[in-house]
């Protein structure tokens, strides 16, 4: 059922203690006989997407996983060191459960390790 709520995210370059600017992340829809591609955003200077990734006419209870592209992201920026990378996809499997919530879903992350949490 579609509500009030929305989704946003943002990337926080903690080796570099600066948002992650230009990463690509993109959110799928699960079910148990899917995994569909829903949207797909590239973060600003603020390490943000310019609008929810998931808008309150799109926003539906439900399983969805927010894939980060930090590899893509690492050698862009010369952080990539050796191949392969420790990290290079991201994926951030959550639920939504408030149809009229604002979830917000930060990625933290550095060449070796990364951390999220429920926002707000």
């Amino acid at each position: 059922m579609t509500k009030g709520g929305f989704l946003t995210t943002h990337v926080l370059d903690t080796a570099r203690g600066m948002p992650a600017a230009g990463m690509t992340v993109r959110l799928y829809r699960l079910s148990d006989s899917s995994h569909e591609m829903i949207a797909e955003a590239v973060t600003n200077e603020d390490g943000r997407t310019d609008a929810p990734i998931l808008p309150a006419g799109e926003f539906e209870t439900g399983q969805y996983e927010l894939v980060f592209h930090v590899g893509d992201y690492l050698r862009a920026n010369a952080m990539a060191g050796d191949a392969p990378l420790f990290l290079d996809e991201v994926p951030i499997r959550f639920g939504i459960s408030d149809g009229n919530a604002h979830y917000h879903v930060p990625l933290l992350v550095s060449p070796y390790g990364y951390s999220t949490y429920r926002g707000s």
